[in-house]
């Protein structure tokens, strides 16, 4: 598990020049234990730009961020991006492997049991290009999973995938975080994505401010068709239409 702490973030591309762009604007927030969080928000808000700067992708202009093991000492960060970025000459069980710090049995135990998660333990010698765009994403969960990160940080990665597929996929990945209990960031687009798997919301606004932080408060696992799933994707629903209506009157007075 990790501790993150998010305190007062600007990121400005551009900074000092006529193009100058701020994408986050004075972000504050913490995510800490055995907690799967989501970052929603409309396209161009800094949900993306966020994450990379979470794990050290990219700069911020100004604030803190820190990522520590609970407990103390630097977090060991897994990454599951918007595609599975799986090296084409490399089986499914070597592309497992080569994030590994080591190739010993336990590390081989280990990679074969998420693989088995994901039900893809069949599927150890095939190569990416032998795989659906599902199953590719599925052994990125996996490998993600497999380096025990403290914090693992999901980016949009089902928005690729059709919705039966992605909706197979939300199912798994709820099962996976049963047993292992990460501390996850998940940014998503997806309302129904957010409801379905997290314990919070944190909703960006366009402008990149923080518009409300919403607790979510379901049993697990959850269904997309549970009528208390439905009730709360819509609740959260209505909040962001009254937040762009919020954002867009402004600019339809002037």
């Amino acid at each position: 598990m990790a501790v993150l702490t998010v305190k007062d973030l600007c990121k400005t591309f551009g900074a000092g020049t006529a193009r100058s762009n701020r994408v986050l604007d004075h972000i504050s927030f913490d995510v800490s234990g055995q907690v799967f969080v989501a970052i929603v928000g409309p396209s161009g808000c800094g949900k993306s730009t966020l994450l990379n700067i979470i794990s050290g992708v990219e700069d911020h202009t100004s604030g803190d961020v820190s990522v520590t093991r609970d407990g103390g000492g630097p977090a060991r960060l897994g990454y599951v991006f918007q595609d599975p970025r799986l090296l084409p000459w490399r089986s499914v069980h070597r592309n497992m492997m080569y994030v590994q710090d080591s190739a010993d049995e336990a590390t081989r135990a280990r990679v074969e049991r998420y693989l088995d998660m994901v039900g893809l333990a069949a599927y150890g010698d095939y190569f990416p290009g032998q795989l659906s765009g599902g199953m590719q994403q599925r052994v990125g969960i996996a490998r993600a999973f497999a380096v025990e990160p403290d914090l693992l940080i999901m980016d949009e990665p089902f928005s690729h995938l059709d919705a039966i597929t992605a909706r197979g996929l939300r199912a798994q990945l709820q099962a996976i975080w049963a047993q292992s209990r990460k501390t996850v960031v998940f940014v998503t687009h997806d309302v129904v994505e957010a409801v379905e798997l997290s314990d919070r919301i944190i909703v960006l606004q366009p402008g990149g401010r923080i518009f409300e932080d919403i607790p979510i408060d379901l049993p697990r696992p959850r269904r997309q068709s549970d009528p208390a799933v439905a009730m709360l994707q819509a609740e959260v629903l209505a909040r962001l239409e009254r937040m762009t209506a919020a954002v867009t009157a402004p600019a339809r007075s002037m």
